[in-house]
């Protein structure tokens, strides 16, 4: 038996309406998806760590989760496991002629936009694609799904001619969030702030940054600055709850000099 066919004998017996696990036998698709979601950002987080340990066995949760949405399928008489891994090893094949079929595409630019020009034609086949934005998924992280409505739209030119009017976008998005907040209108509020997070995105991705792996790194520093912050406070007896912010920002910046 292949490492694949006991894994998916481990699924069919977890999922046995007599013998399998009540937990495991009570999850639909809707239940599990979170669990696929965390354990996609747990793959993710392995590779910013450079853990390769860590890396084998989150791919395996990772794995089980595909599993598990296709063992849940085959109960329905949907699909089945063979059949994902059929279907993208076509999609491969068909989105890599250069490889498979003989076309040419001599850089990985010209690849990326082979493979957007496959996925439009794709979409299209499909029929009911009215908009350029159609098929981009409502569930990806709304900084991830930021970036890529704007790129969608660029292509048909709709973008600041340069980054200098991504700027005042910006600018501008800042002063009406001041406006809200001067108003005192919260719902105004919640929206102006919406459109300036829409601008940062879009910022990042005029300066070829991902904004979601900024985000994250800016996330990682705070963490870890306010860290020592909690640290440095233990040593003087305290607690964060007991200093004040001079004292907690002034630790802030020691933190700061510690990491140049």
């Amino acid at each position: 038996m292949s490492h694949i066919d006991e894994l998916l004998a481990v699924m069919a017996r977890l999922r046995d309406p007599q013998a399998g696990c009540p937990w495991d036998r009570e999850q639909t698709f809707a239940t599990i998806a979170p669990y696929t979601i965390e354990e996609a950002y747990e793959v993710a987080d392995a590779i910013e760590r450079a853990d390769l340990h860590d890396l084998k066995d989150e791919l395996g949760d990772l794995l089980f989760q595909v599993v598990f949405h296709a063992r849940m399928a085959e109960e329905q008489g949907a699909f089945g496991f063979g059949d994902v891994v059929a279907a993208i090893v076509e999609k491969m094949r068909r989105r890599h002629p250069h490889v498979f079929a003989g076309e040419r595409i001599d850089s990985a630019a010209e690849q990326s936009a082979a493979w957007e020009a496959h996925k439009a034609r794709e979409r299209a086949d499909k029929g009911g694609h009215e908009s350029l934005l159609d098929g981009i998924t409502r569930t990806l992280p709304a900084l991830t799904r930021a970036e890529k409505l704007q790129r969608r739209a660029a292509r048909v030119g709709f973008q600041w001619p340069d980054i200098s009017g991504v700027l005042e976008k910006l600018d501008e998005e800042l002063r009406e969030v001041r406006a809200e907040i001067a108003a005192g209108d919260s719902q105004a509020l919640h929206g102006e702030i919406g459109d300036l997070l829409f601008a940062c995105a879009n910022l990042a991705r005029y300066a070829g940054v991902d904004a979601e792996a900024a985000l994250r790194a800016a996330n990682h520093k705070f963490e870890r600055r306010f860290r020592y912050i909690e640290a440095a406070l233990r040593e003087r007896g305290k607690r964060p709850e007991q200093s004040d912010l001079a004292e907690m920002d002034a630790l802030w910046e020691e933190a700061k000099r510690t990491e140049k």
